[in-house]
């Protein structure tokens, strides 16, 4: 997820508009645009991946009495890194797109005032990282996983990788493009992967053997995907010529989603055994002029209603056990049972230098 983001929820743009805003009165039925105690608008601030359909956000107005302005900040990064510079009078009410690669940066600066969201008993515990103090509440999940091209692994009558280190074989030389690791969210949680796979001790030397084996690293997920990936619908119109690509589990439903005529089988697969879990999570912002439309909204993003309109919106997982996942995920979509995971606290402690001894052997 973030994800997060993700993030997945951009792969073919036109599902990703700008969120339509869902308004009806307060209570005795007056209209109210105001912020602050009181207000019957409710701001969201998120990275731009965020979606909800327009049904979903009127329910919650239904519900609840507020209507949700949602305030895009661009990737997940820049979207926290500006709540952190505008720390105590946000611009907002509730953050949402903290993932756990990022987690230490918002609670270490004190952005969230704790708050316990109704229903969160129903929420997986693995996804709860903050459970002792309630400062951010998990929302969805999502797997970053090296995705492949099925027709050129088929042509080529080569199976295609299924684990990390598959990837430093010689039959998977100059086949793999990854998103730079300090530039991009699914870079840095397959970075992430890597430590997780290959331990503290020898993440660098797996990176040193990817790198001799050809892999090609860009900016973002946008280019490596649309670009350079040859089994994605960009990609192929744009000629790529890498058959494995950095990316979602979720990206094969979306290949299938947007395709025109639909196919019997997603052009893509998933080596399942490469994946790192994202988990996004959103909080009341400390400062916050509208706490109690805060919390209502919070109660709301781990709702049954909301986690089962996220996947065809977002393209990420539910947190909640028992929210359904649409067709379209369980037909075409990778089930990951033993993704890789790196402790938040660790990733706080050694991201940065994680980052920086990467970016010395792999992009200098």
């Amino acid at each position: 997820m973030n994800t997060t983001t993700k993030y997945a929820a951009t792969a073919l743009a036109a599902a990703l508009g700008v969120t339509a805003l869902a308004g009806c009165g307060d209570s005795d039925g007056k209209a109210s645009d105001e912020t602050g105690a009181g207000s019957k608008t409710v701001t969201l601030v998120s990275h731009d991946s965020f979606n909800a359909s327009d049904a979903v956000l009127k329910a919650f107005t239904e519900q609840t009495g507020y209507k949700v302005k949602v305030l895009k900040s661009g990737d997940a990064g820049a979207a926290l890194n500006q709540e952190i510079l505008t720390k105590g009078s946000p611009r907002g009410d509730v953050f949402f797109g903290a993932d756990n690669t990022l987690l230490s940066r918002a609670l270490d600066n004190g952005l969230f005032t704790p708050y316990e969201a109704k229903g969160l008993d129903r929420v997986a515990a693995d996804t709860q990282l903050d459970a002792d103090k309630h400062r951010v509440t998990p929302v969805d999940t999502g797997d970053i996983c090296v995705n492949y091209d099925k027709k050129y692994f088929a042509d080529k009558k080569l199976d295609p990788p299924k684990s990390f280190d598959d990837l430093l074989k010689p039959a998977y030389k100059n086949l793999l493009v990854t998103e730079n690791a300090a530039t991009s969210s699914p870079g840095l949680g397959f970075l992430l992967g890597t430590v997780a796979s290959q331990g503290e001790s020898g993440y660098q030397d797996y990176w040193k053997k990817l790198k001799s084996n050809g892999v090609k690293v860009v900016d973002g997920w946008e280019q490596a995907y649309n670009e350079e990936f040859s089994g994605s619908a960009g990609g192929r119109k744009a000629n790529a010529d890498r058959p494995l690509v950095v990316s979602y589990a979720s990206s094969p439903p979306v290949e299938v989603l947007y395709a025109d005529p639909k196919p019997a089988e997603a052009p893509t697969g998933v080596a399942t055994g490469t994946c790192f879990r994202q988990i996004e999570f959103a909080g009341l912002l400390d400062g916050a002029k509208n706490e109690a439309g805060g919390k209502a909204l919070l109660d709301f993003l781990i709702s049954k209603r909301f986690q089962e309109d996220m996947p065809l919106n977002m393209f990420v997982n539910p947190v909640v056990k028992d929210a359904k996942l649409p067709e379209l995920f369980t037909k075409f979509g990778a089930t990951v049972d033993k993704p890789a995971t790196v402790a938040p606290d660790k990733i706080a402690k050694n991201r940065e230098q994680w980052v920086q001894s990467w970016s010395s052997l792999v992009v200098k």
